[in-house]
């Protein structure tokens, strides 16, 4: 039977075939492991419906799937009808294979397998001869050695506990049994054989294991659970131990699945090799987790001490926002008092002058009341003598009285709404209204088109939106060095000079190089905090020169105010000095500067001239020969209607227009540029790329004519576009070699 249910069984779920599919190779499979094999062979871009072909897992025959895909395959009838007869047989027979299998435990494999082969072959060793030792048969060592002595094996078993590790070692627990005993219930086990898998009782121990090879190399521990020793056993082959590892599927295997299961063909690795290499991973992933542990303790004691930070902080300002309001409060009530003693005193000052005319008023009523009943009993006289005797004196009371009526009349025009005494605290309600935290002023923003500039002065015009709120502001420059990350250019704060406690809104800085560009912030400053405005690149204009009358030919005209020069064979009048031009033919005087850093930019007229050289030359530069014709000096020329640049005696062709009447040179030192420019006409003529080593010196020669010299000017935007341009083309090619001599000079043309 057992032979039998091994040819029924799948190679592949290891169980009877149910539904089983004829492949065409004449082998058998589940219809639901070749869907499984099907399934494992699919991915985001291959769908199961696009996979028409597979392997079978018993003789790699390739299978050709139709449109149908599993269903185009044939059913195994027979076999399913062979199945079902064997299990209808298997139910009725309790003493089969199949029902003993289910109704007993699984018992051991005693003798060597091919696992034990495969694993030492792999572990790098004898493994798999000493397993196949070590797993010899119980029972036949038993039938061997019947006679064996308790006394040497108890000696034998003494020698073998000292040396096996302590963590197998188990306590005795009374419920373990032998599991080698005949008679029911067994004895219980004195002894479990860590090679043999088995626990022992006295007597199997002693029939079992005599104290001769090879069972002296057996280790023999204190009863321990089955549970215990028994190692994992693969999902796949039952009774088989795993003993590798596939690395393909990541999974632990067993002899069977490298040798004829799906993992033949797949790569795998020792469980030593793995385990030493998981392990290690674990090791290095839970250091890591217990520093990331570690550090979200630290910041977790950092937020909990912040949270502690804002409790107290907000008690303080609590606090201070009572006492501020109470202060407020108490303001408002002496003021309270102090305006209704004013308004007391008011009514006290009207009340007593009220009652002095009141008091007057009754006076004049009084006098007014007799004088009235004294005419009225002069009228009740009729004798006429008595009434002339005694009503004339009356009479001339009353009319007196009726003359000054006005005057004894009494003043009542006082003000009793006491509009002097208006109350009006709106503007104290808005301002109540508004209060508030104080917060850090907003960013000022600098003005570009109000900035101005000189040669050695820039300055800065800003606005804010509230002005009223800062405090004072701050002024920080640098010189630009082209550095595009503002940040870190405001982080490296070595460089910056600052100015602080400025009060207007603009600030003039002096003493600054000519010719440069410099970055510049605006800090807004008042008790909350401060804010800054975002850079702004300004630049100083370059370096005025005029022409040095002790450089110049003695057959040139310097104008009084040294800016133009002009060709006269008559003018002889000059003493030789060594640095004027003396040669014959060489017609030239210098700029009265010397330049060793910045951007510079002049102009020069040229007028009718139609034969001139302009650039720039070190001092060194000879002074007996044409300019351009030697290492230390840059000159752009016309001869009649030919346009060169010229440089160490070498001349060069460059395009340039006939009708050419102002000349722009731009003098880049610091990025080792020269170039010209028709001013007139926003173009460019030519740049020389120029290692600086020395400063230098304007330099002009004019064979016909005259020239005249515009400096000190601001840079056009046409030029500094350009500039700027080739300045990014150079640190761009910072990486590549570039010629540092003066004697070597690479020339450039840009049409």
């Amino acid at each position: 039977m057992e032979t039998l249910e091994s040819e029924l069984t799948c190679p592949i779920c290891l169980e009877l075939f149910e539904d089983p599919l004829l492949l065409p190779c004449a082998h058998s499979l589940c219809f639901n492991c070749a869907h499984r094999i099907l399934v494992s062979h699919c991915s985001t871009s291959k769908p199961l419906e696009s996979i028409s072909a597979f392997q079978c897992p018993t003789c790699r025959y390739v299978i050709t799937l139709n449109h149908r895909g599993l269903e185009g395959l044939k059913r195994n009838v027979t076999l399913q009808n062979i199945i079902d007869r064997f299990q209808k047989a298997s139910i009725s027979s309790p003493n089969s294979p199949t029902e003993s299998r289910r109704l007993q435990p699984p018992q051991r494999p005693y003798t060597a397998t091919i696992s034990g082969t495969i694993a030492g072959t792999i572990g790098g060793g004898g493994g798999g001869t000493s397993g196949s030792s070590a797993r010899s048969s119980p029972a036949t060592s038993s039938h061997s050695h019947p006679h064996a002595n308790h006394t040497n094996h108890a000696n034998h078993a003494n020698h073998t506990n000292a040396n096996h590790s302590p963590a197998v070692v188990a306590k005795m627990d009374p419920r373990i049994s032998c599991q080698f005993c005949e008679q029911d219930p067994p004895r219980e086990a004195v002894k479990t054989c860590v090679t043999c898998e088995v626990s022992y009782c006295d007597r199997c121990l002693r029939a079992t294991h005599p104290n001769k090879k090879p069972f002296t190399s057996h280790r023999l521990v204190e009863p321990v659970l089955d549970t215990h020793l028994r190692g994992l056993t693969c999902l796949e082959h039952e009774n088989e131990k795993v003993n590798m590892y596939c690395l393909v599927d990541d999974q632990l295997i067993c002899a069977l699945c490298k040798l004829v299961g799906r993992h033949r063909e797949h790569q795998v690795s020792s469980l030593t090799e793995r385990f030493d290499k998981l392990k290690q991973t674990l090791e290095n992933n839970l250091t890591n987790l217990v520093k990331r542990n570690s550090e979200l303790e630290n910041q977790m004691a950092k937020l909990i001490q912040i949270c502690q930070q804002v409790e107290v902080n907000t008690a303080m300002h609590e606090a201070k926002l009572v006492e501020e309001c109470d202060e407020l409060v108490e303001i408002i009530r002496q003021r309270k008092q102090v305006i209704a003693v004013k308004i007391k005193e008011s009514k006290v000052m009207k009340l007593r002058k009220l009652a002095q005319q009141i008091a007057n008023c009754r006076q004049c009523l009084e006098r007014s009341s007799a004088l009235i009943t004294q005419a009225e009993q002069s009228l009740k006289e009729n004798d006429h003598a008595r009434f002339l005797q005694t009503a004339r004196n009356v009479a001339e009371r009353v009319a007196m009285a009726t003359t000054s009526s006005q005057v004894l009349i009494p003043d009542v025009n006082l003000n009793e709404a006491f509009d002097n005494f208006a109350l009006d605290f709106s503007r104290e309600k808005k301002i109540l209204e508004g209060l508030d935290y104080l917060t850090a002023p907003t960013p000022p923003s600098i003005r570009d088109e109000l900035c101005t500039a000189s040669h050695d002065t820039i300055t800065v015009h800003w606005t804010s939106e509230d002005e009223f709120s800062v405090t004072s502001y701050e002024l920080q420059y640098t010189i630009y060095t082209g550095q595009t990350n503002f940040i870190s250019l405001y982080n490296s704060a070595d460089s910056w000079m600052i100015v602080p406690n400025i009060k207007q809104n603009h600030y003039t800085v002096h003493g600054l190089q000519s010719g440069t560009r410099y970055i510049f912030f605006v800090k807004a400053i008042n008790q909350a905090g401060s804010r800054n405005s975002e850079p702004a690149r300004l630049k100083t204009n370059s370096q005025p020169f005029k022409l040095d009358p002790k450089t110049a030919h003695k057959k040139l005209r310097l104008s009084n105010d040294c800016l133009t020069m002009e060709k006269d064979e008559s003018s002889l009048k000059k003493s030789h000095t060594p640095e004027r031009f003396s040669s014959t033919g060489s017609y030239g005087a210098a700029g009265n500067v010397f330049i060793d850093s910045g951007c510079h930019y002049w102009e020069v007229l040229l007028g009718a001239s139609t034969w001139y050289a302009i650039g720039v030359a070190y001092k060194s530069a000879p002074k007996n020969e044409w300019s351009g014709k030697n290492s230390s000096s840059w000159v752009f020329s016309r001869c009649n209607n030919n346009f060169m640049v010229r440089h160490d005696g070498k001349e060069m062709l460059v395009e340039a227009s006939l009708q050419l009447r102002r000349l722009g040179v731009l003098l880049d030192y610091d990025n080792n540029s020269l170039s010209f420019h028709d001013a007139m006409n926003s173009q460019h003529i030519h740049t020389f790329e120029v290692s600086f080593l020395l400063p230098v010196v304007p330099s002009f020669m004019i064979w016909n004519k005259s020239v005249m010299i515009l400096s000190g000017l601001p840079v056009p935007d046409f030029v500094d576009g350009l500039a700027s341009d080739l300045q990014e083309q150079q640190q761009q090619q910072m990486g590549l070699c570039r010629q540092e001599s003066p004697y070597l000079t690479g020339l450039k043309s840009c049409h």
